[in-house]
């Protein structure tokens, strides 16, 4: 299923309080400004294990959620997993965390959204979950969900 996108600012004032907008401020940091899709959400905390799985299998335009329990201690995603990411079809990902690589990943071709960068990587022990609801700052998303990100912040409606 392919999903327009529409303005942040318009879909809110569309859908006012039946949009979900979270009170963290996201930084935009890929080489698409304005991105969205169906959400598949990840769950991992300074693991990005469950993130190089998904980066490997068919995207379809949809857009990766990863819960990292908002630490900016490490990055959950670099230049690498987003090149294999955009490579495979996904629209974006959206990090409740931190990410690295910012230069590298403002000239991919693949929505980028964190809350911070830090040059240090995570590490793989194998640990995190795909597919359960996360609490991403002040609202609850799960897999399924439509999301829209641009320049003016991140916004979540209800899947069908």
């Amino acid at each position: 299923m392919t999903i327009l996108f529409k303005p942040t600012c318009d879909l809110y004032d569309q859908h006012l309080d039946s949009a979900r907008v979270p009170i963290l401020s996201f930084l935009n940091l890929g080489g698409i400004r304005q991105f969205c899709g169906t959400v598949v959400t990840v769950k991992c905390f300074e693991d990005n294990s469950r993130i190089k799985e998904l980066v490997a299998t068919e995207g379809k335009g949809k857009v990766m959620l990863v819960d990292g329990g908002g630490s900016k201690r490490c990055a959950l995603v670099g230049d690498v997993l987003a090149d294999k990411a955009r490579h495979g079809g996904w629209a974006g990902i959206i990090v409740f965390g931190s990410v690295r690589d910012r230069a590298a990943l403002s000239k991919l071709s693949l929505g980028v959204m964190a809350l911070g960068v830090t040059p240090r990587k995570s590490v793989r022990r194998g640990e995190g979950q795909i597919d359960i609801p996360v609490q991403i700052g002040n609202i609850w998303c799960k897999s399924g969900d439509i999301v829209y990100g641009d320049d003016d912040g991140v916004l979540f409606l209800n899947g069908s």
